[in-house]
């Protein structure tokens, strides 16, 4: 009976300490997000670091455990890995807010920042299973089954780690909270691991037992006096969900800016649907006067929601016209609904859905006039919706003569736009670029430089003449035109000179490509 007492007792403690450990890992992307983005790099950074923080701590858990197997020891572990949880809330504002390693090579910049802030917390917390092993095994005479159910119940914890948190944990509590709640968690198996295992002298007096008191006193007052004062160092937020963190900022005027994780994705006027705020959708908005000439109604879909500025803006301005929007967090709806002024009765319709399924999943045989695809940001971009086989499905959703209209964020001099282009060139007749605002630069060499991050991209079977376009949008050089189209022949010289990639299912290494605009500092002020 002791046998299977001891047993499931290891096993319950390596268990729960392997679910946060997991836990910690996947809401680590969602804590760095609003800094780093959420890209491959982001990614590849927290897992490299959480392993290697894993395989130190088995290795030094494995050390101390046969130096001092103590149930003190174990709960000392649980203790300061409740601390190690609780401090990576002010690493996180220290490390990933500041410029600290901006001057480095991105790969490294991300690695040393995830490292900073989640490193110890994976070491110490994976040097419970070797103490807990080591406990066991003092009291039992077998040793490979033993070991087995162990690591099997850990892993097991951390399956369950995994997808508790990302299927519910996070759009629970949101991912501060799942902080504060593993560090209790921490804090009670510290107290917990100590109880598990018989101690004759515990409870005599002692200069050891009062340091152990003591420090589960001051870990317990700490924990309550930071989680108390935790809006001081800890970062505000609109709403968390399980694809970004969301906030709406205030700014003169009436504007409010919509930001989605560390992109600034919307401005505009709630009251006021036709003012179109951010630059680039005035772009957007002179290519569709221009391509709806002679028809007032079009029907358009939307990819990206984001602050339903243009949407909102076509159903103004377009009053006949269909518009729905893909957007795929339907907590980014419901803020804009909420805060961005789109009412609860409206004609655009809105499916909460990746925008790739959509299409392929499209029962009616409807095509569209429109597309707009506004769902690649500067430090992560879909790639799934990148590649030639995703065009090939815009296109296959169009009419004849309708228009792919996109906005791309990228560094001036990247392989990541000229790649896009040339992918859409192999499922579109026509591609034009525009810059946003005057954005051309020669170079002595007489190469083309696009000087802004924002650049829009239209992809069509039918032709545009760009000099009459300009000639309708400047109304005969009346106004000042939003948008600067780059002429047939200096795109494809442009397009040469940066060797494009052709983005495929199979090859679209679009996080790499986009990787020099990480190199650049951005402030952000919200």
């Amino acid at each position: 009976m002791r046998q299977i007492s001891t047993l499931w007792r290891a096993n319950a403690i390596a268990f729960i300490s392997s679910f946060c450990v997991m836990v910690i890992e996947l809401i680590a992307s969602r804590i760095l997000a609003p800094y780093i983005g959420v890209s491959l790099y982001t990614w590849t950074s927290i897992i490299g670091v959480i392993l290697a923080g894993i395989a130190l701590g088995n290795y030094l858990g494995g050390k101390v455990a046969d130096r001092y197997p103590s149930p003190l020891v174990l709960a000392a572990i649980f203790l300061a890995g409740s601390l190690m949880t609780i401090a990576i809330l002010p690493a996180t504002r220290q490390f990933a807010s500041a410029g600290w390693f901006g001057n480095l090579p991105v790969m490294l910049n991300f690695t040393l920042k995830t490292s900073f802030i989640f490193f110890l917390p994976a070491i110490v917390l994976s040097m419970v299973s070797p103490m807990v092993i080591k406990l066991t095994l003092a009291d039992l005479d077998k040793t490979g089954g033993i070991v087995g159910t162990i690591y099997a119940f850990s892993t097991a914890g951390a399956i369950l780690g995994t997808f508790m948190t990302g299927f519910y944990f996070i759009l629970w509590f949101g991912t501060r909270m799942i902080v504060w709640l593993v560090a209790a968690v921490l804090l009670i198996m510290g107290i917990i691991a100590w109880f598990s295992w018989r101690i004759p002298d515990r409870w005599h007096l002692s200069l050891k037992n009062l340091i152990l008191w003591t420090l589960i006193a001051v870990i317990t007052v700490s924990y309550i006096f930071l989680y108390q004062s935790r809006e001081a160092w800890q970062g505000n937020y609109t709403r968390e969900s399980n694809y970004f963190t969301i906030q709406v900022v205030n700014q003169p005027g009436n504007v409010k800016v919509l930001w989605l994780d560390n992109l600034d994705h919307s401005y505009l006027i709630p009251e006021e649907p036709t003012t179109l705020v951010y630059e680039y959708s005035r772009v957007f908005e002179e290519i569709v006067r221009y391509i709806t000439m002679g028809k007032p109604a079009p029907r358009t879909l939307h990819l990206g929601g984001g602050g339903y500025a243009f949407p909102r803006y076509m159903e103004a301005i377009y009053p006949g016209s269909s518009n729905e929007v893909v957007e795929i967090d339907p907590a980014v709806t419901q803020v804009a609904h909420e805060e961005l002024g789109l009412p609860l009765e409206t004609s655009i319709k809105t499916y909460n859905q990746d925008a790739r399924l959509f299409l392929i999943q499209r029962k009616t045989g409807d095509k569209y006039d429109i597309i707009i695809g506004d769902v690649f940001n500067d430090f992560a971009t879909p790639y799934h919706l990148t590649t030639l086989e995703f065009n090939r499905l815009v296109k296959a959703n169009l009419e004849k003569d309708g228009i792919y209209l996109i906005l791309l964020n990228d560094y001036p001099n990247s392989r990541y736009t000229p790649s896009f282009i040339y992918t859409l060139k192999h499922a579109f007749e026509y591609v034009y670029l525009f810059s946003v605002g005057e954005g051309w630069a020669q170079r002595k060499d007489n190469t083309l430089l696009i000087t802004g991050y924002d650049r829009v991209i239209v992809a069509t079977d039918r032709s545009i003449d760009l000099a009459d376009y300009k000639e309708f949008v400047t109304e005969g050089g009346q106004k000042v035109s939003a948008g600067y189209p780059l002429n047939e022949t200096d795109l494809e010289k442009w397009l040469t000179a940066r060797d494009p990639i052709l983005l495929t299912d199979d090859r679209a290494p679009t996080d790499i490509l986009i990787s020099p605009i990480f190199q650049q500092t951005r402030v952000i002020s919200r």
